[in-house]
């Protein structure tokens, strides 16, 4: 009885650990199910009352209905344009702003490290009115580079950790080699330094990309005319767009959106863990 206490103590939380798994599991991958199911299902089904837990006939029609849709082509691109244009200046401006917080010795690094890192807690919602305001007075509104400013204030903070716990992983006999073959501290940051920290770039790339590709606030509140909205914006719009409620296409375009991502993060996975993980143990 000794024995048994523990081998059935072990048994019970196992099956709680499973348990708990399995929740999580449902509660990830139910939408997507639901999503799936009315992508899929037809006009027929879909209007059916009571509704159908599974549809009788499944149909392609409502992929076919987005992918002819120049208005929902048009926001694949304002998103590639918008997400693009974040990450681009997040790493080209988080660059050398880590390089030189993990190189350079000065006061009050630590506490400007800790204000990064505070913008991106800084609660969204607050900065909405006076920025529309700004943007307003300045001309900006309706415009990409609104969204791609704002976005890029609250994706810096995350790419700057990233690439400084990176490059304070490499060796500063690196630099000093590079600069003894005559390289400058620009050179031997552009040419050394970034290239071993790949994945550390990466890893900042690839999560400045998806948070932006996910936007809804910003997006809806600067940019006023549907012909520059990303595809966050015009799915919950696409039914009033369209002037007739259409949930099967509106299901099959949050589809085409979220799949992507979601094959772009398994493909990517290991880069993005080790980015993380090597960043979490440099510092």
């Amino acid at each position: 009885m000794a024995t048994s206490r523990p081998i059935g103590a072990r048994r019970r939380n196992d099956l709680l650990f499973y348990a708990v798994v399995a929740v999580i599991l449902l509660s990830v991958f139910l939408p997507i199910l639901l999503i799936l199911r009315y992508s899929l299902a037809s006009q027929t089904d879909l209007n059916s009352i009571p509704p159908r837990l599974v549809p009788r006939s499944l149909t392609l029609a409502h992929f076919q209905t987005i992918f002819s849709d120049p208005q929902f082509l048009a926001s694949l691109k304002n998103s590639l344009i918008i997400a693009g244009g974040t990450t681009v200046v997040s790493l080209v401006a988080g660059g050398p702003a880590a390089y030189a917080l993990a190189r350079l010795r000065f006061r009050f690094r630590t506490t400007i490290m800790a204000g990064i890192l505070a913008i991106s807690f800084f609660p969204m919602v607050a900065v909405i009115a006076p920025l529309f305001i700004q943007y307003r007075n300045l001309g900006l509104l309706d415009t990409y580079a609104a969204v791609i400013v704002t976005d890029t204030v609250f994706a810096l903070p995350l790419a700057v950790w990233i690439l400084a716990a990176f490059f304070r992983q490499l060796p500063p006999a690196l630099e000093d080699a590079a600069k003894v073959d005559g390289a400058t501290t620009l050179q031997a940051f552009r040419r050394v330094i970034l290239p071993l920290a790949a994945p550390g770039v990466s890893t900042a790339a690839i999560l400045t990309f998806i948070a932006t590709w996910n936007e809804f606030l910003f997006a809806i509140t600067f940019l006023l005319s549907p012909a520059k909205w990303p595809v966050t914006v015009l799915i919950p719009n696409y039914s009033q767009l369209r002037l007739v409620p259409d949930y099967g296409a509106q299901a099959a375009a949050a589809l085409v959106v979220t799949v992507p991502m979601l094959a772009f993060v398994l493909v990517f996975q290991r880069r993005i863990v080790s980015g993380l993980t090597a960043g979490a143990v440099v510092g």
